[in-house]
């Protein structure tokens, strides 16, 4: 099934060659002023200035070899040469009806060559509870996995624990000075006590009073780092000591995600790149690639002549590689954060294989990734142009910088959804709606219009930008709001319910009216929504989508009745288009990673 960008741009080529002008340059678009035309072509411009020849005489050429093609109502010259396009009403529900009888992709295509893709997204991180800035990289995420599965793509979406840096050599040092888990301090093979000698809440607070201290305390700074290096090498005691770690904090970033929505397929750490470290090592030292430096061990990453300006400590500045080079051992032995990327990269090759990676994180660690990369391609673990990071800018306060609570700290993750759903019954509410359901569905309904808050409000901009929360705003019934799309949902959901109670049932489409049209129009234009947004790894462009639809049908209902209908095949056909709208705009939804209810 193709859409009508598609087969229009088909038919544009075929006249253009027609008329002696290379096809390449009949793009079609939608027309940027729908009261003249449906779609437009420019490309008789350009072509025109190559050839050195009129453009609006070649463009009426073109268009004299288009209009007798039974699918335009009408082929005409605009202006210096713009090609309009306006389809029959025929053509129209030719393809609206195709988009309804698509009942598993709602229109849209998948690619032609599956591949593997690992999407590498959240980032939680051990002991530390996930915060405001876990929400975008989880939301974005979990929607990237979708979108390429529902492409086709073979998908893994990996959270990629955060669980073998210094913060667990932190962590080790602060519950032993606790005196709470000497059994696990001690030397030798154990057995160790398989009871947790801490609770979630022990690590939350441990961990940022260890790591505190760390600053100011060399001494203690040291001793993690031991720690931690002796985590790494396999001591007994603090491998059981450290599985609990990650098994106490998994269980609440569970709790957190499952709220979210957010799934994973895979629940790897930094650890599990552990066990093929020892054969990165030695490869990448027989390849030439890892060399000593002040202790150290590092990838220089940077091709010949790539240098920057690198301030020195006493101001003067100096010509320094850049990107500089990837730190892969540090002076006390241990592994670092580069370092199990890059192993990560190739237990990824080795145990699936995969033609794409992307690492959906803060633009922040644009050069990291750089760096991970580049040592990665010169290693052979992935072929060049494999390994992509998708930054994303940040959720801001009204003050322009990166959220806060109003005492100027972090705010937790689970707090920020706790609040969300306080907001969104508070809205139900207002709106009476949910009013006489049960309790526990009016709690389901109000979880699922906080989640549809948050997801559609970060997912409607740009993934690159960054954008101010506004929970009142965010959680509004009205306007370009997840709320506002679950209500036209919900109230599709309703109007089909009350049809079949009547008898009345989707019939074969007909377009007649405007507002029939515009819908069948935006209908046809998920495919290229879909494609694009895979393309350019952009969910805003289906969530772009998705208010205009919402927003189609809203007028369509407005302007063309349907149970109302006096005419049996006119009420079978709106019918029939209003189960078209759910299924994609639910379809739609589903990708953005958000759920409708069956009713409010």
């Amino acid at each position: 099934m193709t859409d009508l960008r598609t087969t229009l741009g088909e038919a544009v080529a075929t006249a253009f060659v027609e008329a002696g002008v290379e096809g390449a340059r009949a793009l079609v678009s939608p027309s940027d002023r729908p009261d003249l035309a449906d779609f437009q072509s420019n490309g008789a411009l350009a072509a025109a200035k190559a050839m050195k020849a009129n453009p609006r005489e070649l463009a009426t050429k073109v268009a004299e070899r288009l209009a007798g093609d039974a699918r335009f109502q009408s082929v005409e010259v605009a202006g210096p040469g713009f090609i309009n396009l306006r389809l029959s009403d025929t053509a129209l529900a030719e393809r609206a009806q195709a988009v309804a009888d698509d009942v598993e992709r709602a229109g849209a295509e998948p690619v032609g060559e599956p591949r593997k893709v690992v999407i590498d997204y959240a980032g939680p991180n051990v002991a530390k509870p996930m915060h405001v800035g876990h929400l975008r990289s989880s939301i974005i995420g979990e929607s990237l996995k979708r979108l390429f599965r529902f492409r086709g793509d073979i998908v893994w979406g990996d959270a990629h624990f955060g669980d073998w840096g210094f913060q667990m050599g932190l962590l080790i040092v602060a519950v032993g000075d606790e005196g709470r888990a000497d059994a696990f301090m001690a030397e030798g093979e154990g057995p160790f006590p398989a009871q947790s000698p801490v609770s979630l809440d022990d690590l939350e607070r441990l961990y940022p009073q260890a790591a505190a201290k760390a600053k100011e305390d060399p001494a203690y700074r040291d001793r993690a780092r031991k720690a931690t290096a002796e985590l790494q090498a396999g001591r007994p005691g603090y491998r059981a000591l450290w599985s609990h770690f990650v098994a106490v904090s998994r269980t609440a970033l569970e709790r957190e995600f499952g709220a979210l929505g957010v799934t994973f397929d895979l629940w790897n750490g930094e650890s599990d790149a552990d066990p093929v470290m020892a054969q990165m090592l030695a490869e990448l030292a027989a390849k030439g690639l890892l060399v000593e430096d002040d202790g150290a061990r590092v990838v220089h990453v940077a091709r010949p002549g790539e240098t920057r300006k690198r301030k020195l400590p006493d101001g003067s500045t100096v010509e320094a590689p850049s990107p500089p080079p990837l730190l892969v051992v540090s002076s006390e032995g241990s592994a670092m954060y580069g370092t199990t990327d890059l192993a990560t990269i190739l237990d990824r090759k080795q145990a699936i294989g995969p033609d794409l990676i992307l690492y959906v994180v803060d633009e922040r660690q644009a050069e990291h990734f750089e760096q991970v990369f580049r040592a990665a391609y010169l290693a052979g673990y992935a072929p060049a142009g494999s390994l992509e990071h998708l930054g994303f800018g940040t959720m801001n306060g009204p003050d322009g910088k990166p959220f806060k609570t109003r005492a100027g700290g972090v705010l937790k993750l689970h707090d920020l959804i706790s609040m969300t759903v306080a907001k969104a019954r508070e809205r139900l509410r207002e709106a009476h709606l949910g009013e006489g359901v049960p309790a526990e569905e009016f709690e389901a309904i109000a979880h699922t219009v906080a989640v549809a808050a948050l997801k559609f409000a970060d997912l409607s901009n740009s993934r690159t930008t960054s954008y101010v929360f506004d929970l009142d705003r965010f959680t509004g019934f009205e306007g370009k709001t997840g709320p506002y799309l679950l209500y036209q949902a919900v109230r599709i959901k309703s109007l089909l319910r009350k049809a079949e109670g009547q008898g009345a049932a989707p019939g074969a489409i007909r377009i007649a009216e405007p507002a029939e049209r515009d819908l069948a129009l935006t209908l046809d234009a998920f495919a290229g929504a879909v494609a694009d947004a895979y393309d350019r790894r952009s969910p805003h462009l289906i969530a772009e989508h998705v208010y205009r639809l919402a927003q189609s049908f809203s007028k369509f209902y407005a302007a063309c009745p349907v149970l109302a209908a006096e005419d049996e095949a006119v009420r079978g056909s709106r019918l029939a288009l209003a189960a078209t709208v759910l299924r994609q705009l639910e379809t739609a939804l589903e990708l953005l990673g958000i759920d409708t209810p069956a009713r409010m």
